[in-house]
């Protein structure tokens, strides 16, 4: 496309802005909507920056999957894990810059950045009318240090906005509030306005896609090069559409859809691609409905999952309180540019497409362990023994009970001793809420009382969610069964549940049962939702609260009575589920657009608590402590010469763990609990820090040392260099001797032995952690040789300079006979690196033999080939401020 691009005039009520046109273009009426998107962005790089993306518009048009394309997001948007991160890293590059001559007053964000603190929430205190509150104080104790970086960061970087803890999780505030779908950027004379559009340090960003914004989740390392102006690299997406047809029967929920489609592109395969909806049934969902589908995005690997602008979007902000003149601006800018799905026009071309009945949608849970474990509900009691023999490797055995000290009941195999409704994922949805307060409503009247083995807790996305629930006078009912609202923010889904009580663990753990958790969240990986928990179920909140009465997950909800009423008859699910009708006729009576704006209007104060967290200003530096284990200065900068060193072959590698298919960045940098006997909590002990005050690992991730530590620290690991071992171990070679990894690692850097990973299908799959890839870093690891990659982690290792290297089809561990006494050579980096090149993994066996197995350089872009050869996207960035 070599015209010129010239800017175009909008006018609206009186007021002028300035857009880049597009709807012109040939052959943009085939495009998917997201394409158009990136086209847009493509397209104002070349109008107003000058840039020469003539290649990559052209390779878009032609829809060349795979073809290299850049993109300049309106924004960043972050949580308070890897958003401080990122942050810390942005404060550290300052002073880095200043120490080697550069100009610090440069090291600023280019973009606005948003950053929520939600995930240091936990459920220490549950089912009491306090709970909110005894959570938010302890909050507040245990992370006063991580929070006052932040507030700091807010005071001493332009651009940069800081909502205070106790207001809800990043994502229902995003698509509630802060996310605008048409962005304006102000200018000298005239504003220019294009679609908003942003990455996010949290891998669920794209439940924002419902509103109909671009936006993905990157790693805390991507995040900061778009911070200092750089953009996102990725290679041209391929598009699937899914075409819905049909409408959802009775009773049915949201979480019920949004599990089917999860499990279906899982086995369609996703990952990389983006994903859209199309067809008549479109209308039939709800913008509730849109965010919870987009918001799953991560568990099936797609990097996006678009819903186009509609009268949908344009009634949600109504509803949300956004101002008039936003919605105008909405809908006349996303009609003018083609950016408006109108529902008689043609299908976009896309290059899959799946079709789905919406009429098939089944009332259902995900379990024991990957969110696209799909059962049917009626099939979910009869499947428990199966997950039971799996995970405990022995039959299920319904006698077998164990006594719990000082109460008059057992605990068996398979009994819920979590029952959470939490995420955004679905208390963003109205039906969801509804139904489940609703459901709660009728048990209560019948007599019925959650199982006192139960640990219940509500966590709300949002505060507007807890004053419908209060309006529409069903929070009393959910209190009776113990779903009394615990705070605001990322709880049980993220590892956040908190303590079960003594004498529950103390039973589980004598006799090894299978216990389990049902959660309305998103995630239910190996060790992620509570040490104890064995098994754990995605599920809707009014299954969730289901369950909380049921008590275990042999009991069949479909056939089996949840337990008597006054009169001592049977109540079945069925005879206290509500009906569609009911759960609609609520959201109209409770959801007013008058609470948004309430709400939204003190989003950013914090009261006393935050207020009291202020810190003084050290010439633009943070005031480090020493002896923080929260805090720490990151080590990226150290010794960095101004010139990389030349590409070079890798050469006598160890591997440090031999790893099967679908390993999480739970399993590489685990989230939970810092557990006694972890190298984690070794090192907290020996800095004085006691074992009631840990925290987790997740709040840890500020500080390297800690992040070292954790690396495959992950309770569930399971590596196959030791066979018949759960939990972060390997063998240091060439003697064999097994050590935690952490040790195993440390000496092999005194060694100077270089490592690497060796991994199966779906490496790095979950959360976008970057700590999953800064600390094989940091512990010495070269590359990852896996028969894939989810995109995020792909991408974070590249950030971190660690060598991402894929098996050809049917070559694997298994295959090699690899068993962890091997080492490993590169060949073919010096000799021919380029995108996607080919290389030779040479393995020197242990009775002196070779073979040479080829493998794809996972260096999907030239900025990719950049960010590696530099060793990460730091060292490039802290060398970018020094070149001039």
């Amino acid at each position: 496309m070599s015209q010129s691009l010239a800017l175009e005039t909008l006018s609206l009520n009186g007021r002028s802005v300035r857009y880049v046109p597009i709807a012109d273009i040939p052959g943009i009426e085939k495009l998917p909507y997201s394409l158009r998107v990136l086209l847009e962005n493509l397209c104002r790089q070349k109008a107003v920056r000058h840039a020469d993306v003539d290649q990559e518009i052209d390779s878009l048009l032609q829809r060349k999957v795979g073809d290299g394309i850049t993109f300049y997001p309106a924004r960043v948007f972050g949580q308070d894990i890897l958003g401080l991160v990122m942050l810390l890293d942005m404060a550290a590059l300052r002073e880095g810059v200043e120490a080697a001559g550069g100009d610090a007053s440069r090291v600023r964000p280019q973009v606005p950045i948003d950053v929520i603190i939600d995930h240091s929430l936990q459920v220490d205190s549950w089912a009491n009318p306090k709970a909110a509150d005894i959570n938010l104080a302890r909050e507040y104790q245990r992370n006063g240090e991580r929070f006052a970086f932040l507030r700091w960061c807010s005071s001493n970087f332009d651009g940069v906005k800081v909502v205070p803890p106790g207001k809800g999780i990043m994502h229902q505030l995003h698509i509630e509030h802060i996310g605008q779908v048409v962005w304006t950027e102000e200018g000298k004379d005239v504003d220019l306005v294009y679609p908003d559009s942003c990455v996010g340090t949290d891998s669920h960003t794209p439940m924002v896609n419902g509103l109909g914004i671009l936006g993905w989740g990157v790693g805390g390392i991507e995040a900061e090069a778009v911070m200092v102006g750089l953009p996102v690299a990725i290679a041209l997406p391929a598009v699937v559409g899914i075409e819905l047809t049909g409408k959802m029967n009775d009773g049915v929920l949201p979480t019920d859809l949004v599990l089917v489609i999860t499990q279906k592109l899982r086995e369609l395969g996703v990952v990389g691609k983006f994903v859209e909806f199309f067809g008549p049934s479109v209308d039939e969902l709800s913008l509730g409905d849109r965010g919870m589908i987009a918001n799953m995005a991560p568990e099936y690997g797609a990097t996006a999952v678009f819903f186009p602008i509609d009268d949908a979007a344009l009634h949600y902000m109504h509803m949300t309180g956004r101002p008039q003149e936003q919605i105008d601006l909405v809908e006349q800018y996303s009609k003018v540019q083609k950016l408006w799905r109108d529902p008689a026009a043609p299908a976009p071309v896309y290059d899959t497409v799946l079709k789905l009945d919406l009429s098939s949608i089944k009332p259902s849970l995900a379990g024991p362990s990957n969110p696209e474990d799909h059962l049917d509900l009626d099939t979910a009691a009869q499947s428990f023994p199966a997950h039971h023999q799996k995970i405990a490797g022995r039959p299920y055995d319904p006698q077998r009970a164990v006594p719990v000290e000082g109460e008059d009941f057992v605990l068996n195999d398979g009994d819920v001793v979590i029952a959470a409704i939490t995420s955004c994922t679905n208390t963003a949805n109205p039906a969801n809420m509804m139904a489940a307060g609703l459901l709660a409503r009728n048990a209560v009247a019948r007599g019925l009382r959650s199982k006192p083995w139960v640990k219940t807790s509500l966590v709300p996305g949002s505060q507007v969610t807890a004053d419908v629930l209060e309006r529409a006078q069903l929070q009393d009912d959910l209190d009776v069964l113990g779903f009394n609202i615990a705070g605001f923010g990322c709880t049980t889904c993220n590892g956040g549940s908190g303590p079960l009580p003594a004498n529950i663990v103390n039973a589980i753990e004598s006799e090894k049962l299978i216990a389990t958790a049902v959660l309305s969240g998103n995630r239910n990986f190996e060790g992620r939702i509570h040490a104890n928990v064995r098994a754990a179920y995605l599920a809707s909140p009014a299954l969730v609260v289901a369950y909380a009465l049921a008590g275990n997950l042999n009991v069949d909800l479909t056939r089996d009575p949840l337990g008597k009423d006054q009169d001592g008859k049977d109540v079945y699910l069925s005879d206290i589920w509500p009906k569609s009708a009911e759960v609609q006729e609520a959201i109209h009576g409770a959801y007013d657009r008058d609470l948004f704006i309430e709400r939204y209007a003190e989003l950013y104060d914090g009261g006393e608590p935050w207020d009291a967290l202020a810190r003084e200003s050290n010439g633009g530096h943070y005031p480090w402590e020493a002896d923080s284990t929260y805090i720490r200065k990151p080590p990226y900068f150290d010794g960095l010469q101004r010139e990389p060193a030349p590409v070079a072959n890798l050469r006598g590698m160890r591997p440090l763990a031999i790893l099967g298919d679908s390993i999480t960045t739970d399993h590489i940098s685990p989230s939970g609990s810092i557990s006694l006997g972890t190298p984690a909590a070794d090192f907290l002990l020996s800095k004085g820090v006691e074992q009631k005050d840990f925290n987790n690992y997740t709040t840890r991730r500020a500080n390297h040392e800690v992040v070292k530590r954790a690396t495959f620290a992950n309770i569930r690991l399971r590596n196959k260099i030791v066979p018949g071992v759960e939990g972060g171990v390997t063998k240091v070679m060439p003697e064999g001797e097994v050590m935690r990894i952490f040790e195993a690692a440390q000496a092999y850097q005194e060694r100077q032995v270089p490592l690497l990973v060796i991994a199966g299908k779906n490496y790095g799959c979950g959360s976008s952690r970057d700590s999953a890839a800064k600390g094989p870093a940091l512990l010495g690891v070269k590359a990852v040789v896996a028969e894939g990659f989810e995109r995020i982690h792909r991408t974070n290792l590249v950030g971190m300079g660690v060598l991402p290297l894929q098996f050809q089809d049917g070559t694997n561990a298994d295959t090699l006979g690899l068993d962890g006494t091997e080492t490993f050579d590169v060949k073919g980096l010096e000799e021919n690196l380029g995108v996607r090149s080919q290389a030779e993994l040479i393995i020197h066996r242990l009775d002196g033999s070779t073979q040479s197995v080829p493998v794809i350089v996972r260096l999907d872009t030239v900025e990719d080939m950049e960010y590696w050869r530099h060793g990460g996207i730091l060292p490039r960035v802290w060398r970018k401020y020094l070149e001039n």
